[in-house]
């Protein structure tokens, strides 16, 4: 096992995640219910769900595209969403 690569994929993961979206609906979810563990338990499905399509698809394109140009869309992709974001005009 690669431990330098694991220890980077968990950091960086839990640094993505703090505060997201993500963890404020499992927190509010948490907050309205009486089983915080059935919360915890479907919400750590659902990331071990999306981390397996994610890392599937990146095995599966990495064979066609070099990882270079997937880093590079990926954050061109968050450029453009962030811009986006910040040039939006407020609703209402």
């Amino acid at each position: 096992m690669d431990w330098k690569l694991l220890g980077s994929t968990f950091f960086a993961i839990l640094i993505a995640e703090l505060g997201d979206k993500t963890q404020l609906a499992t927190l509010s979810l948490a907050a309205g219910s009486a089983s915080r563990w059935t919360v915890f338990l479907g919400s750590a499905l659902a990331l071990v769900v999306t981390s397996a399509i994610g890392a599937f698809l990146g095995g599966v394109l990495g064979r066609w595209i070099s990882p270079i140009w997937l880093r590079r869309a990926a954050g061109a992709t968050f450029l453009v969403m962030g811009l986006l974001f910040l040039l939006r005009r407020p609703e209402g």
